[in-house]
């Protein structure tokens, strides 16, 4: 079939399911520069003005740079859209057997307007303003960055045929910002990509090899779909607790690990996190760091719902871990204890041992404890071999030593804190 411009606004205006396809910067361009060249064309030879040419040109540069943005040719990035869009089928696709019929004959009707849009290179675009304006622009190209799914697609002559295959990408790396994203944090009331996640990795880590195998072994757990447990990492600060969890998205980027940063603040929107991950192909760990409650804190009672359930069943694919410099969470003053002359609450009692249990609720608490000198030391050397400092062992652990006392006391980031000295000292030199 022959493009033209009156066929893709057609194409673009038909779209039962996939309009966000074109719901950004780039298509919302894609979309203007096509009205602006559909307004010359349909005009009488000579009857347009230089406002109508310049229309087109400025619609055009709107398009060229929106589309350079994305370092993608105009392609592959609608093959990357339609792979993240979150619409009634994509999201249903586990139930693919059972789909309402008129479900998949929109998504087939989809895929084939969709097909003519691919099919509309820059060089065409580019050509189309050229004949309209008498002004040659560059042509947006970029090379292309071909995926499997996209290569089938590209095989088809009807990409309504390829739907199947397309479920199925679906049913494997699921959709929206879940499929965008590794990192995550809940920021404002929504879900929000990390664009740059700390790199940290756990072979980076050293001198708790037991508290991260066991965080490892628990995760291996939740990846494999087996029952994990929620976990509380505790202990001095600077011990790498929160660099273990973090170190877990690296370790399995390829195995669908998401994780979900939750301020302790946010914790009351728990239940609503909860729901937009029930059902979703990754698994979850949402992460809360440096958890602590005050006295008259009443938000840990939407993480206890959490940890221990209601009547809406926890999905298998979320678990939480957790940080704190604290093994009891909740700040206990002497004076919580009733004595037998408070004319307090009869059931006192049972107001401490909430507090003190509902660090319990985690099924697998993990401990770091301070380091000493030779933990200290192994953690530098560690780090040292990574970094390649070039420096004799007796130097090393005298400059470390020094460094620990005149600084923060040994940890495993003050050792971080000096390799990051040492490292950029010796290159100055």
């Amino acid at each position: 079939m022959d493009l033209s411009i009156q066929l893709l606004r057609r194409c673009c205006a038909s779209l039962l399911l996939y309009q966000s396809v074109l719901n950004n910067p780039v298509g919302k361009s894609f979309i203007d520069l096509l009205q602006a060249l559909q307004q010359i064309e349909l005009m009488p030879a000579m009857g347009h003005s230089d406002i109508d040419e310049i229309a087109v040109i400025q619609a055009y540069a709107t398009w060229f740079k929106a589309t350079s943005q994305t370092n993608q040719s105009w392609q592959d990035f609608l093959i990357a859209q339609i792979l993240l869009d979150d619409n009634p089928f994509s999201r249903q696709v586990h139930n693919y057997a059972n789909l309402p019929p008129a479900l998949i004959a929109a998504t087939k009707q989809d895929l084939q307007s969709l097909q003519l849009l691919y099919q509309c290179s820059g060089d065409l675009l580019s050509e189309w303003v050229r004949s309209a304006t008498n002004f040659a622009p560059v042509a947006w190209y970029c090379d292309s960055q071909t995926k499997p799914i996209q290569t089938k697609l590209q095989q088809l002559d009807n990409w309504a045929d390829g739907l199947e295959d397309l479920a199925a990408y679906y049913q494997q790396y699921g959709t929206g910002l879940f499929a965008q994203y590794q990192a995550l944090r809940w920021q404002s009331g929504q879900l929000v990509g990390i664009n740059t996640p700390d790199p940290v990795q756990v072979s980076q880590l050293a001198g708790y090899e037991y508290q991260r195998d066991a965080l490892i072994k628990n995760t291996e757990f939740l990846l494999a779909g087996y029952p994990a447990l929620h976990v509380l990492l505790y202990g001095s600060r600077g011990s790498g607790k929160s660099s273990l969890v973090k170190g877990l998205l690296h370790e399995y980027q390829s195995r669908q690990l998401r994780i979900i940063e939750v301020a302790k603040s946010d914790l009351q929107a728990l239940p609503t996190i909860l729901e937009q991950l029930r059902g979703a192909v990754q698994k979850f760990i949402i992460f809360v760091d440096d958890l602590s409650f005050e006295e008259d804190d009443d938000t840990f009672k939407a993480l206890k719902v959490v940890l221990e359930g209601n009547l809406t069943a926890r999905p298998q694919n979320v678990v939480v871990y957790a940080t704190s410099n604290r093994r009891h969470l909740i700040k206990e003053f002497f004076d919580d204890r009733p004595s037998p002359s408070n004319s307090e609450e009869v059931n006192a009692w049972d107001t401490v041992q909430e507090k003190l249990s509902f660090s319990d609720r985690f099924g697998l608490t993990i401990t770091f404890e301070s380091a000493d000198q030779e933990t200290y030391l192994k953690i530098v050397r560690h780090l040292a071999a990574q970094a390649k400092i070039n420096l004799s062992q007796q130097d090393l652990k005298y400059q470390a030593l020094q460094w620990a006392t005149r600084h923060n006391g040994r940890s495993g980031r003050t050792a971080r804190q000096f390799i990051d000295f040492i490292q950029a000292d010796l290159a100055a030199k």
